[in-house]
């Protein structure tokens, strides 16, 4: 009975985490709490999965990350990327992103990249960010530290009683599916759209909600008499007016107190509505957030905004600075957008104070694509020293010199010790989430064997596949992957896998490295929409980019990718 309580629990777990509602770190505490307050595994091991030596070597690998997206090598090769025509341009920053992740985070490669491609003007971002995207997915597959996930797998592994992965052992598979991959995107790309800045579309692309003080002298005026009609730049799409919406708006409609005038426009000329008196922006007074700087930013996948509307966070408080509008891929938002929980890759328009640059939280919040400022970067020297020293940690690592752990413990106290990292700002950049993920899924994963729920599994892939063989289960391992990393996170795919694949290899008795692999090769194979993968969230507004965007470009990416797969894990590492 305790058994199948465990995996109905699991089954429960992944409707939360397709739901999307429910943020995949609660949702797994919640559960691994719910496993140890009813006895079906005990607190100490609990509290010792968390202290998982690949657990905790994942984190030290993110914290010292902090430190490599600051440096200026990012920022130098950015810039000598986008030259020669569009296809060579492409080429070259896949290749560059690629190699790049295949040892630095992605999410730091690809943030690295995006403000320079969304402020140059030689070429269409939307022709350039899909690929730094996936690029980016593809180059780290090929390592041990090329992707978060693979050191979760590895993580499993560990405490199934098996060895740490080694470094390069991904690569025997993972760097041909890398470069046939890479051209099959370089070929598929040139299917992208042109959403370039002079386009139509492209200029309509903000959403701006100013509310209408009932003192301002536009009420009782109709939008022809309050010049609201030949804005330069900027559209009057709607106004929302006591929970109901009047669209299309018609040159007679009077204006009213209270009224919610929904506007969309260019980033450059959102100053008009300076002229208007009485009008207030997500709270703020129109002149007084529109006489500032205005910067233009991503929401990062380590937002506290994420899932939250403007109205639940005291935003200038925040940041000082105030919301002049929301941009959401090509998506048409409706009604009032100070009640629109925001998402990781929205793009939005902020007023910025004087001191906003000096803020410490900015970093952990947004990725910077234009304005007046920009984040503090290592010097020069700082940057070597940075490098060089966690070059010498892979290599150390992979020569069995020192295991990777001891290495970025080292380096993470030189980095603290020479003054590179402040410890305030390891706290800000603390991968809490995902260190309570993995260590909630390995409770999990724990209790399943424990109640017998694993044994169960077993005999059900005995039962499905063994008509069919070992072959065919491991294509269904892969594939069930594929699916969990599409309706779920990257991570969250590989917890809830790796045990049905651990399961899978002793019904069958053979080696579970080629299991394993499915998990972590499956997990990364998100190429298909873009809210199973953070880089993708990055680029989908900056991008201006529709879902079918990404299917166009994903189907042949995951054709050619499962297949190089499917059919070289087996032979690199065989059953028997």
């Amino acid at each position: 009975m305790q058994a199948w309580a465990v995996l109905l629990s699991l089954v429960v777990l992944l409707a939360v985490l397709a739901h999307g509602r429910v943020k995949p770190a609660l949702a797994f505490t919640t559960l691994a709490a719910a496993l140890v307050l009813t006895g079906v595994i005990d607190s100490e091991a609990m509290l010792t999965n968390y202290a998982n030596p690949t657990l905790i070597t994942l984190v030290l690998l993110l914290l010292v990350s902090v430190a490599l997206e600051r440096s200026h090598f990012l920022d130098v090769v950015s810039e000598r990327l986008l030259t020669g025509s569009e296809r060579f341009a492409v080429l070259k920053l896949m290749g560059a992103s690629a190699l790049m992740s295949a040892f630095l985070n992605n999410t730091a490669v690809v943030a690295a990249f995006l403000g320079a491609i969304s402020r140059q003007r030689r070429f269409a971002p939307s022709r350039l960010l899909i690929p730094l995207s996936y690029a980016s997915i593809l180059g780290g597959v090929t390592t041990l530290v090329g992707t978060s996930t693979n050191l979760v797998v590895s993580s499993f592994a560990v405490n199934a009683g098996l060895p740490p992965l080694a470094m390069f052992q991904f690569a025997w598979v993972g760097v041909p599916v890398a470069l046939i991959s890479l051209l099959v995107l370089w070929w598929s790309s040139r299917w992208l759209p042109h959403n370039d800045a002079e386009d139509r579309d492209a200029r309509l692309a903000y959403f701006l909600a100013a509310e209408v003080d009932p003192t301002s002298p536009m009420n009782g005026r109709t939008i022809e008499e309050n010049q609201l009609r030949n804005l330069e730049g900027l559209y009057l799409l709607e106004i929302e007016r006591e929970g109901r919406l009047i669209t299309p708006v018609g040159p007679g409609e009077v204006i009213e107190p209270r009224d919610v005038l929904i506007f969309t426009g260019e980033v450059e000329k959102v100053q008009a509505l300076q002229r208007f008196p009485g009008l207030t922006l997500f709270g703020n007074r129109a002149d007084d957030i529109l006489a500032t700087n205005l910067v233009e930013v991503v929401i990062a996948n380590e937002s506290e905004l994420a899932n939250k509307t403007l109205q639940e966070v005291d935003f200038r408080a925040m940041f000082n600075a105030g919301v002049v509008g929301i941009r959401r891929g090509e998506k048409r938002l409706t009604g009032q957008l100070g009640r629109i929980p925001l998402r990781v890759g929205d793009c939005l328009l902020l007023a910025t104070g004087s001191d906003f640059t000096q803020l410490r939280n900015i970093d952990r919040n947004f990725h910077l694509l234009s304005g007046g400022f920009k984040q503090a970067k290592l010097t020069p020297r700082e940057s070597t020293v940075t490098l060089a020293g966690f070059l010498g940690v892979i290599a150390m690592a992979a020569g069995g010199v020192m295991p990777l752990f001891h290495g970025l413990l080292v380096l993470l106290g030189a980095l603290l010790a020479f003054r590179i990292l402040r410890p305030g700002e390891l706290r800000r950049r603390f991968p809490f989430e995902l260190f309570m993920i993995i260590g909630s899924a390995l409770t999990v994963a724990e209790a399943m064997e424990t109640s017998g729920g694993a044994r169960l599994v077993v005999e059900f892939m005995q039962w499905s596949f063994h008509e069919h063989g070992v072959y065919a289960a491991f294509i269904g391992t892969y594939l069930l992957t594929l699916v969990l990393t599409e309706t779920v996170t990257n991570n969250a795919a590989a917890a809830l896998a790796f045990p049905l694949a651990w399961s899978t290899a002793q019904a069958f008795g053979v080696d579970p490295m080629p299991f394993i692999m499915a998990v972590a090769f499956g997990a990364s194979a998100c190429f298909l929409i873009p809210y199973g993968y953070q880089t993708h969230l990055m680029v989908y507004s900056p991008g201006r980019y529709r879902m079918t965007d990404y299917i166009k470009s994903g189907i042949p990416l995951t054709l050619t990718y499962s297949t190089i797969v499917i059919a070289l894990t087996p032979l690199i590492f065989p059953f028997q």
